[in-house]
């Protein structure tokens, strides 16, 4: 009896040593395979950010691919093109004369006519100005008044400026029975210099005479078109 409680004793330590050998398997085939599946989750994780890494290498590359030559590249100038209709600027000029003896007022007013045919200056067009004198004697009345175009002008300008707009007319100075005005038809820009110098005389019976002037400077002082569309716009 004695000596089998030794035996039972002795096979005890056996049969824990076999359980202790499953359960260690059982954790280790449960760590490897956790191993595994961390790994490959690594991988992916891994070749995910190298394609990545990769595609973007790729494109600055792609951008500084481009060999310069050497070639300066410019635009090319544009020219601009007014499309609307410009106005060379409208203006009244009002002075205050002594004639014939009594006081008068001479009123110069130019204003852009749409109702004229368009002036074409290079690449810009302008409407052509009717331009209206009107004399107006100390007591209120109208001694003279009319409105002159181009067309009262062209007989005495040459065929190159025929188709260039009236500028502009302004009192000169009264001398004897005259009322003495400058004129001129040509570019119809502001910053142009090209014109036909014109002069108009008006008589004391409101007869108007229209000549071509061949000195520039008469040696008035009075303010050119120019200066009067600058100062007395309307």
């Amino acid at each position: 009896m004695f000596v089998e409680k030794q035996h039972i004793l002795h096979i005890k330590p056996v049969w824990i040593t076999a359980i202790k050998r499953m359960n260690y398997f059982v954790f280790s085939t449960i760590c490897r395979t956790f191993a595994v599946a961390l790994i490959h989750e690594m991988k992916m994780k891994h070749f995910m950010i190298c394609i990545s890494i990769a595609l973007f290498i790729g494109s600055l590359v792609g951008c500084g691919g481009k060999k310069n030559n050497g070639d300066i590249i410019t635009k090319k100038p544009v020219l601009v093109v007014h499309h609307t209709i410009q106005k060379t600027g409208d203006y009244v000029q009002r002075r205050e004369v002594s004639w014939l003896g009594s006081h008068y007022t001479v009123e110069v007013k130019r204003m852009a006519d749409p109702s004229l045919p368009v002036i074409n200056d290079g690449s810009s067009r302008y409407y052509d100005n009717r331009i209206t004198i009107t004399v107006i004697r100390a007591d209120g009345s109208t001694f003279f008044s009319r409105s002159f175009t181009k067309k009262d002008f062209l007989a005495y300008v040459d065929k190159a400026y025929a188709d260039e707009a009236l500028v502009g007319i302004v009192l000169d100075h009264a001398e004897g029975d005259h009322l003495r005005f400058a004129a001129s038809v040509g570019s119809p820009d502001k910053l142009s210099d090209e014109y036909v110098p014109l002069k108009m005389t008006l008589s004391r019976t409101g007869g108007v005479l229209i000549a071509r002037d061949t000195q520039l400077d008469t040696g008035s002082n009075e303010p050119s078109e120019a200066d009067l569309s600058d100062e007395e716009d309307i």
